[in-house]
């Protein structure tokens, strides 16, 4: 078959029918295309065919025969592509190239209707309707579109002597919007193999045997031979590519002894039905649904583990609340909140390309972090942690799921060392879904009094966490951090059943503790007769908060009018939150001049979070230099000491790091400057460490590479939403998210994690919600039709505004964001509909069947 890709004409042999995707990916190697759903839903491998965009994954490639084919890497001078990378429309980029070639006919075809006329945001929602972004970059899209359109990225930019320059507010921009960057998936070393991983189809399960013949396989049972859900990893196999794979992984004959399951989770939270873990042995080996999986110990009885308690002065609490049921039951708030299970979904699913030689370790991964994979790699495998190389060039999203020995690292690693050839393993979008991680649903109950002068008197928080097989729990724990020193009966407990495991996510058990929370908040508020904003300024002393709370009060939006009597009602809500400050202490950055630029190494990763282009500019601010002669490179292991992508930990951990080593260079070049002798100075090198904060750390020591650092980050919240009383739908309008985490490194990056944070949070609120049969235990959302994440129509206008004061005692001022700024916005939307309808939302999602069901329509 031949046809014309991006200008120049091809021939390619399509016999057995492939889609458009495999011919484009795989045998032309225009890897900027991207496998996602494989059921076009998500937009990633859009193409276009004469002009009009496709989704590469359901045109059969036979249907491109004497067409004209565009794919990302022939729109690299468009200025579609050029506002992307200007605007900061992107994060981990891995959704970025489908956006470009689906918004660039769309600009084409504005610009011949409406000249430079910019569209408006619906405009653009209803033409990239068809696209995901799971990392929430849609205001920078909007943003890059219109301004495309507008004409504003016609021309190249240049500087003063007209030469060619970049306005990407990432450094690794061009790469991501030309479709040249590359991921562990799109990968393809010679002699590569392909690995799949047969799974569980039981619940609970004992393997008597494998079967395999003498086709050579890998077995990933647990020590005991136990599977106890289904998806499980049992077993790989690879093959020269996916198709024979998975035709050898249905040649290996799995004996199983089916047991009984525990699936019905009212019964598990008794105590009672099949046991998940027999014995104490297994309980260790439970996994973790948290940061820090069983640090508060925990008594077990049958499948029940708790209560762990962070509790303040219970007894009081206890007391306090029946005597105000007693006496003053309208100064009582209590209800019983639920969540659904959230799943993370990153759009690069877990990947690993593994390869031995000469007795080192190479593994190409999608992690968010590489040192910690090596670590653990070099313990699981027996070889020395130097002879282990783990690198993560660029990662399409993680969000916590990504931070361990993943079975994709384990079983590409096994297969690679059996076959003595590179093996990449990659789930299909089935098994990211199923096994790749999930914030716990939960089951709140939640008591609180408040005292005769309006102040809160009592908190009880019991919260049941639904993780399946894993543990860890600690949604109540976080609310002895709010509203003062009152107290308070905080227990956790982990609900286990015979169900995949959950994994962190984003602030793990952060967003699920303030439904509950900053729910019972309002309505005491209203309660007392007093403004939402004006009691928690009141019950939150913590001065950052303060300020955020006056800056949210001054909202013309929060003093406007709202409601109504009609069909469609406007409500505006409030929530807040705070979140611990985490760092690495030990996190180093390296120094190298190398042909007159300053080379900066960290054995960080960037999952699109934008690691290297901080680490770039603090070199380059430290140091006097303009961004061009500083080139940051992370995402290898075999560097200095970098901080796992996670617990919002990166910035704060490398900012200092670079600054202190940007002043050994500096010294090391012995003057001020700097730019003057690099010419001269190829081969110096330096390594800075992250000084201590001054004052110290809250803990005396580092568990996973984090340290608990002085004070807390902050955010306080306000939406606006439009309820339809007739069919059941909130439509936000508009969020205002402010955060208070001292001094931002990057301003447009911090915006952009921030808007990403709050479209997650309405995700949360309004759509997620992983569903399993409650009879096999199989996960039915297990493709992004069933499993709903917002797309770019579902986004309202964010605006975020950030106080920068309060960290001054952090080295650089500043701390990290990432998770702060998704924690409150359920419950702000929550507020919003109950002020809209009188209505309170107790269940996430918050459905349109549950919705009506509430207003009794």
């Amino acid at each position: 078959m031949e046809f014309e890709v991006n200008g120049a004409r091809r021939t390619v042999d399509v016999d057995g029918d492939p889609a458009a995707v495999e011919v484009v990916r795989d045998r032309l190697g225009l890897t900027g295309t991207k496998l996602v759903c494989a059921g076009g839903v998500c937009g990633a491998c859009t193409i276009q065919v004469d002009g009009e965009p496709r989704v590469s994954c359901l045109t059969p490639a036979a249907r491109l025969a004497g067409r004209s084919v565009t794919t990302v890497e022939g729109l690299s001078g468009h200025p579609v592509a050029r506002a992307f990378a200007a605007e900061d429309a992107l994060q981990c980029g891995y959704c970025t190239p489908g956006f470009i070639v689906g918004a660039a006919a769309f600009c084409d075809r504005w610009r011949a209707e409406h000249g430079t006329t910019p569209p408006g945001r619906e405009q653009i929602a209803e033409a990239l309707a068809g696209h995901l972004c799971r990392c929430g970059a849609y205001e920078g899209i909007h943003r890059a579109v219109a301004a495309a359109c507008a004409g504003d990225h016609d021309t190249v930019p240049t500087d003063a002597a007209g030469r060619r320059t970049t306005a990407a507010a990432r450094a690794e921009a061009p790469e991501k919007t030309g479709g040249s960057a590359r991921y562990t998936t799109d990968l393809q070393p010679e002699g590569l193999l392909e690995g799949v991983i047969i799974r569980s189809p039981h619940a609970h399960a004992h393997v008597r045997s494998l079967e395999a013949g003498d086709l050579p396989l890998v077995p990933l049972l647990p020590p005991d031979g136990v599977v106890r859900y289904v998806g499980q990893p049992v077993a790989a196999v690879a093959a020269p590519d996916r198709a024979a794979a998975r035709a050898a992984a249905a040649r290996v004959v799995v004996d199983y002894e089916v047991l009984p399951a525990a699936l019905d989770v009212r019964q598990a939270r008794t105590g009672e039905g099949p046991l998940v873990y027999e014995d104490k042995a297994a309980r260790k080996r439970a996994p973790g649904s948290g940061e820090t999986p069983q640090l508060v110990p925990a008594r077990w009885r049958g499948n029940l583990r708790g209560p762990s308690a962070m509790s303040k002065r219970p007894a009081a609490a206890v007391r306090r609340i029946q005597e105000a049921r007693a006496k003053h039951p309208e100064r009582v708030v209590e209800g019983v909140f639920t969540t659904a299970a959230q799943t993370h979904t990153p759009l690069e699913p877990h990947a690993c390309l593994a390869h031995w030689a000469e007795g080192t370790l190479h593994i190409q991964v999608s992690t968010q972090s590489v040192k910690r994979v090596a670590e653990l790699a070099a313990e699981r495998f027996g070889v020395p942690v130097e002879r282990v190389v783990a690198r993560a060039v660029h990662v399409g999203g993680g969000f916590g799921c990504k931070m361990g020995l993943t079975s994709d690292v384990v079983a590409a690693v096994e297969l690679a060392r059996l076959h003595g050839a590179p093996v990449r393993v990659v789930l299909d979008r089935d098994e990211e879904l199923t096994d790749g991680g999930y914030r716990p649903g939960t089951r709140i109950r939640l008591a609180m009094a408040a005292d005769a002068s309006g102040d809160l008197s009592a908190l009880a928080m019991d919260a049941d966490s639904d993780g399946g097989v894993s543990v860890g729990g600690s949604v109540a724990a976080l609310a002895r951090f709010m509203y003062g020193t009152a107290p308070r009966r905080l227990r956790d407990f982990d609900t286990v059943t015979h169900r995949p495991p959950g994994a962190p996510f984003r602030g793990p058990g952060g967003p699920t503790m303030c439904w509950a929370l900053e729910q019972a908040v309002d309505e005491m508020a209203h309660r007392l007769g007093q403004d939402p904003i004006a009691l928690r300024r009141r019950w939150d002393g913590n001065p950052k908060r303060q300020a955020l709370y006056d800056w949210a009060a001054a909202l013309p939006v929060w003093t406007g009018r709202r409601g109504g009597t009609g069909r469609y009602r406007r409500g505006v809500g409030v929530a807040a939150a705070n979140w611990l400050y985490f760092l690495d202490p030990v996190t180093e950055v390296e120094l190298t001049v190398e042909d007159g630029l300053v080379v900066a190494r960290c054995a960080v990763q960037d999952m699109g979070t934008g690691s290297r282009t901080v680490l770039r500019r603090a070199v380059a601010d430290a140091l006097g230099l303009p961004e061009a002669r500083v080139r940051a490179e992370v995402g290898r292991s075999d560097t200095v000491h970098g901080p796992t992508s996670g617990g919002s930990r990166t910035t704060p951990s490398l900012v200092p790091a670079a600054a202190d080593a940007a002043a050994r260079l500096r010294e090391a070049l012995g003057g001020s400057d700097v730019a003057s002798r690099l010419d001269a100075a190829h081969g110096v090198r330096v390594t800075g460490r992250r000084p201590r904060d001054r004052r110290g750390y809250v803990t005396p020591f580092t568990l996973g590479g984090i340290a608990i650092g002085r004070g807390f980050t902050g955010s306080v919240q306000v939406a606006e939403v439009e309820v339809d009383t007739r069919l059941g739908r909130i439509r936000p309008l508009r969020v205002w998210s402010g955060v208070a985490a001292g001094r931002i490194h990057e301003d447009r990056l911090a915006r952009s994690q921030c808007e990403g944070a709050v479209v997650q949070g309405i995700g949360y609120a309004l759509f997620e919600e992983r569903r399993a049969d409650p009879v096999t235990g199989r996960v039915l959302t297990e493709n992004l039709e069933d499993y709903r994440i917002p797309g770019i129509g579902d986004t309202p206008e964010i605006t975020v505004h950030f106080h920068q004061e309060g960290f001054e005692h952090v080295p650089g001022g500043g701390v990290g964001l990432g998770e702060i700024a998704t924690l409150p916005t359920a419950a702000c939307l929550a507020n919003a509909v109950h002020d809209a309808t009188g209505w309170r939302p107790y269940d996430m999602p918050i459905r349109p069947d549950r919705l009506l069901e509430g207003l009794g329509t």
